[in-house]
């Protein structure tokens, strides 16, 4: 039984008796799985994101190439290593596997051992590469996401919502009052309730395509994909209620004396010629109309972006 954090790769291979040999070989160090078929091999890929993908070129329902032309056309699964088996031996063949995006050659008959110190040293680097892509991607005093994964997943999320005519909500939020309880507490009280707030934001967020993010100082971010304005008033409003029962002191913001948020919201159902920059022009607007109107609300501003 292996380790829940064990690799997963994925063999391709149209031969059940070579597909038995990959298993064998990989099974004592590694979670294998199996596919006959590329058709078959890129449903797995897709569902499971593999941490390697071992592809014979030469498959009976399809070329290996054009299956490796799928894996990293698509957003899912282009950041898989693929591995190319093969009996072909011609540098035509390596460099044609190297264009398209597969990170090495293994040539039949291939040795275990080989195979397995390639194996190693293909997990290993894309280890190190995910997780300087994970660190890249956060915010280092919250630890929650940055302005960079804001802007790629609000790019992501714009075109979906574009392609199924669903409804993107953005609230965009501001601690009230920031640099009055940072002149008065200091700056590692003030990181301290920068963590909090994030803490309570991302505790509030479930579902998976939702994401919360730090856009820099004391604004935040937090995205709701198939979200319409109802809905993305009713989550604003469970945040802002989340923020103050904190109960995080703060003297100098009146009435309330606690640290709260002001949030604008902006929802849309994406059509030309609107774009992400209109929906968080509109939003920014919101948290502009929420502060000047006394703090501590929510705000939404009536435009045609807001549905």
């Amino acid at each position: 039984m292996h380790k829940p954090d064990t690799p997963t790769i994925l063999a391709v291979d149209d031969s059940p008796e070579n597909l038995d040999l990959i298993r064998n070989i990989l099974e004592p160090h590694y979670t294998v799985k199996v596919a006959p078929s590329g058709a078959l091999a890129l449903h797995i890929a897709r569902s499971y994101q593999p941490d390697m993908v071992l592809l014979d070129i030469m498959l009976h329902d399809s070329d290996g190439y054009d299956v490796c032309r799928q894996l990293k056309a698509s957003d899912k699964t282009r950041n898989i290593p693929v591995i190319f088996l093969t009996a072909k031996r011609s540098e035509a063949d390596e460099v044609q596997g190297f264009k398209i995006g597969g990170c090495d050659y293994i040539t039949k008959p291939f040795s275990p051992a080989i195979m397995l110190a390639r194996i190693k040293t293909h997990i290993q680097l894309k280890a190190k590469t995910d997780l300087l892509e994970k660190l890249a991607s956060l915010d280092g005093l919250t630890e929650i996401p940055n302005r960079r994964a804001f802007d790629t997943a609000l790019e992501r999320q714009f075109s979906q919502a574009q392609r199924t005519a669903t409804p993107l909500s953005l609230l965009i939020m501001d601690i009230d009052y920031f640099k009055q309880y940072n002149d008065h507490y200091g700056h590692p009280m003030g990181d301290d309730c920068l963590r909090r707030v994030a803490k309570t934001l991302q505790a509030l967020t479930h579902r998976p395509g939702d994401l919360v993010a730090r856009l820099g100082g004391e604004e935040f971010a937090i995205l709701l994909p198939n979200t319409d304005l109802a809905g993305a008033m009713l989550r604003a409003s469970q945040y802002r209620a989340a923020i103050e029962e904190l109960r995080i002191q703060h003297p100098l913001n009146e009435p309330t004396h606690f640290v709260t948020v002001s949030i604008g919201v902006g929802t849309t159902i994406p059509v030309a010629p609107l774009s992400q920059a209109d929906l968080l022009e509109v939003t920014d607007n919101a948290l502009y109309q929420a502060k000047k109107q006394g703090r501590n609300q929510i705000c939404r501003i009536n435009a045609p972006l807001i549905r």
